[in-house]
């Protein structure tokens, strides 16, 4: 009769500059008969170089390490070792780093103080190819997206009921161009600009060029100078 094969275990690297916390995570995976710590390292440098004499499937990185941090290293890792997932461990003041992270591919964020039985299951999960982020950290995520997103849709809302010309003339407003200047660029008269920016400001309902200017840039409004006619304008997402 043959012996089942026995299945490969999900070897773990975990990087963190406390000595504490990486001892911790080590004993937390070794309660899983499936994990296995292969390595462990102070900071991302040490990390990426670990990282290539061990086969590692799911790497713990702390976000915040001196000198390579925990995001410069899973940059590197994807390169060293592409098979490698990489989970970020984070805390909710280090939310600026999750748009950066999430642009380079990592499997996702856990909250230090995670449950370990949820640290276990975000470990195999990830080892699946599985994206994988804290509870308390998607609320936050998706709380922090609804309240930047709000005020952009807004904005493109309003910038849409304007007219082309109206538009190119704003996105030129929000470059802090004077109207001579925007006359030059559009091949307008400049009495044409200064009567365009008094009906922009009214649609708006802007008190002053700064405002418009704030709206402008909510909505993504840029003004296309590749087109090379007269009151073109783009807002986020549109193609030229």
């Amino acid at each position: 009769m043959r012996t089942p094969r026995t299945p490969e275990k999900i070897r773990v690297l975990i990087a963190d500059d406390e000595t504490l916390v990486r001892r911790g995570i080590r004993l937390i995976l070794s309660q899983a008969d499936d994990l296995e710590v292969v390595a462990e390292a102070a900071d991302g440098g040490e990390a990426v170089e670990l990282a290539r004499h061990h086969r590692v499937d799911v790497a713990l990185l702390d976000v915040r390490m001196p000198g390579t941090d925990g995001i410069d290293a899973a940059v590197r890792l994807a390169s060293v070792s592409p098979h490698t997932a990489c989970l970020m461990l984070t805390t909710f003041t280090e939310e600026r780093s999750f748009s950066r992270a999430l642009s380079h591919g990592v499997a996702g964020f856990l909250v230090k103080d995670i449950p370990p039985a949820d640290l276990i299951t975000a470990v195999r999960a990830a080892s699946r190819g599985h994206a994988v982020a804290s509870p308390q950290l998607t609320r936050r995520l998706f709380d922090r997206y609804v309240e930047h997103e709000r005020p952009r849709a807004a904005a493109r809302e309003r910038v849409a009921r304007l007219a082309e010309r109206e538009r190119a003339v704003l996105a030129h407003v929000a470059e802090g161009l004077a109207n001579a200047e925007i006359a030059g660029l559009l091949h307008l008269s400049e009495g044409t600009v200064k009567a365009t920016v008094r009906q922009v400001l009214t649609k708006l309902s802007c008190d002053n060029r700064v405002q418009a200017a704030v709206v402008a840039h909510q909505a993504g409004l840029t003004a296309d100078r590749t087109a090379g006619t007269a009151g073109t304008a783009r807002t986020a997402g549109e193609h030229a």
